[in-house]
């Protein structure tokens, strides 16, 4: 997982936040701190932006039964620097609650039959949903590393 990550993080930071295996959606760059180890890293995951212009992010883990890594280190430490374009800004990440986050997924799982596919498989499982809510622009680093 971690060189298909490398990969994704590589294709999207040379293109500006476009990955070709992702081409119709939105992706971004997760900059989570261990929640263990307190080390940073990086996930790139796809971005639901919803009507409303809420920035969603869905820890279905393609349909597992347990929940990605990356959950557990937003609910330690929420407030994390996020890639997205060319740009790189400081965001609090707010877990929904669980009535909020089910109907959320509801919701996606009636427009993606994909999504439904991983709601299914990842029973009883319920798939945290985190409310991206940008803080502030960071100066864009151009030096940083491409790969994890």
């Amino acid at each position: 997982m971690k060189s298909f990550n490398a990969k994704i993080i590589e294709e999207f930071r040379a293109n500006n936040g476009k990955v070709s295996m992702f081409a119709d959606y939105p992706m971004v760059i997760l900059h989570t701190i261990g929640a263990k180890s307190g080390n940073e890293h990086l996930v790139p995951l796809v971005l639901t932006i919803r009507d409303d212009g809420d920035w969603i992010l869905f820890a279905s883990f393609a349909g597992s039964p347990k929940n990605p890594p990356w959950v557990y280190n937003l609910r330690a430490h929420p407030e994390i620097d996020i890639e997205y374009g060319t740009e790189i800004f400081k965001a609090n990440m707010v877990e929904l609650d669980e009535a909020a986050a089910r109907a959320v997924v509801s919701a996606q799982a009636e427009v993606s039959e994909q999504f439904s596919g991983y709601v299914t498989s990842a029973a009883p499982r319920q798939i945290p949903v985190f409310r991206v809510e940008r803080v502030s622009l960071k100066a864009v680093d151009t030096c940083r590393d491409p790969a994890p």
